[in-house]
């Protein structure tokens, strides 16, 4: 994805940010939760959403958090893939 198209499917999405550069370069979110039950609960949904769409986040789970990391190694950067499973890990919270 070019720039102009990265920075066009961020802007539609709530709360996520573009973090590292290069083939590093990635669309991450904090999720925040009451407890770690909640939180678990969280990161099942969204392997559940990750294995159904073979596109698996880098996830970094905490007690009451879940920071959520999409980017695509294939092409070194970012994809439309990367946005569409953002937008289905927001739907389980909408």
């Amino acid at each position: 994805m070019g720039a102009a198209a990265v920075v066009g499917a961020l802007a539609k999405l709530d709360g996520w940010q573009l973090t590292g550069d290069g083939a590093d370069v990635a669309i991450e979110k904090t999720f925040r939760f009451a407890n770690y039950h909640e939180t678990i609960s969280f990161v099942n949904a969204v392997a559940f959403i990750a294995n159904a769409q073979d596109h698996h986040p880098d996830l970094s789970v905490h007690y009451n958090r879940c920071v959520v990391r999409f980017n695509t190694h294939d092409v070194g950067g970012l994809s439309v893939t990367d946005f569409e499973c953002a937008s289905r890990v927001d739907a389980l919270l909408a």
